[in-house]
């Protein structure tokens, strides 16, 4: 199969992953896509928010079975050029038969290029764990959430959410944080499953992205105290030498690749229909 990765971050962004050792963004979406695909996957990943000139020579937009958007350090209500590339890209994609999956920053793109309308949460910063999501009538009925359990945390970084939703959008799943956690909608031949949270981070690589921004989630208060940090960055860091009583209490949703990749696994299976 043809997946396209769409880069949704600019080039200094992505320099803040790598200068750490780090994967970027589209490069742990490539390798947990292959991961979860039985059959090998032929995947192009494009950067719509470093060069206006994305798209290399002989490629076309409809050569693609699937289309995955990344997260991204951008607001899409900012408005600068390469948030505007990205809209327009998704608009064109919107014209096409294709089937979309968008994470945090590409919901938000996917949202507002169908007509709905993204704004910075009142709720503040949602970093680390997405607590307690939970899936409602719909989410329980769509493929994606199919085996998941109806409550669970997923991992996530974002100040924006979802303030209007296209039309003929379903919300999937809410917490207390995000009324809109997942939602799906189709647009002309076009089907999107989008998810506010993060189901390509493992916890090596949140461990990563938490002593990159220390000093932002101390002050946004997504952790009380240094302590309590420190605690949880060391159970991400050391997740794999962790005491098995302590991983089946502790964030499991997280710990188990197979349940915390269980929306993409079920997306790529639904590629093949």
């Amino acid at each position: 199969m043809n997946i396209l990765i769409v880069d949704g971050n600019e080039r200094e962004a992505s320099s803040r992953y790598t200068n750490m050792g780090m994967d970027t963004q589209y490069e742990v979406y490539k390798k947990v896509l292959n991961s979860l695909s039985s059959e090998n996957l032929n995947i192009q990943t494009i950067h719509p928010a470093i060069s206006n000139n994305f798209l290399p020579k002989g490629i076309s937009l409809d050569d693609f079975d699937g289309v995955a958007w990344t997260g991204s350090l951008l607001n899409i209500y900012d408005l600068t050029q390469p948030i505007i590339n990205q809209i327009e890209l998704a608009k064109e994609l919107f014209t096409k038969k294709n089937k979309i999956f968008g994470s945090c920053w590409g919901l938000q793109v996917l949202v507002t290029a169908a007509g709905g309308k993204i704004r910075k949460n009142p709720n503040g910063l949602e970093a680390v764990v997405a607590n307690e999501i939970t899936v409602n009538s719909f989410g329980c009925n769509h493929p994606m959430y199919k085996g998941k359990n109806d409550v669970f945390d997923a991992f996530c970084w974002h100040y924006d959410d979802t303030e209007v939703l296209p039309p003929n959008a379903k919300i999937l799943s809410s917490n207390n944080k995000s009324e809109v956690q997942s939602v799906s909608f189709d647009i002309n031949e076009s089907s999107v499953w989008a998810v506010q949270y993060h189901p390509e981070f493992d916890p090596s690589w949140i461990a990563g992205l938490m002593k990159q921004r220390e000093d932002i989630l101390i002050k946004e208060g997504a952790f009380t105290d240094k302590k309590y940090f420190d605690e949880e960055l060391n159970f991400f860091s050391n997740y794999k030498n962790v005491d098995d009583t302590i991983k089946n209490d502790k964030y499991k949703d997280l710990i188990d690749i197979s349940k915390h990749t269980l929306e993409l696994s079920n997306w790529i299976s639904n590629l093949k229909n």
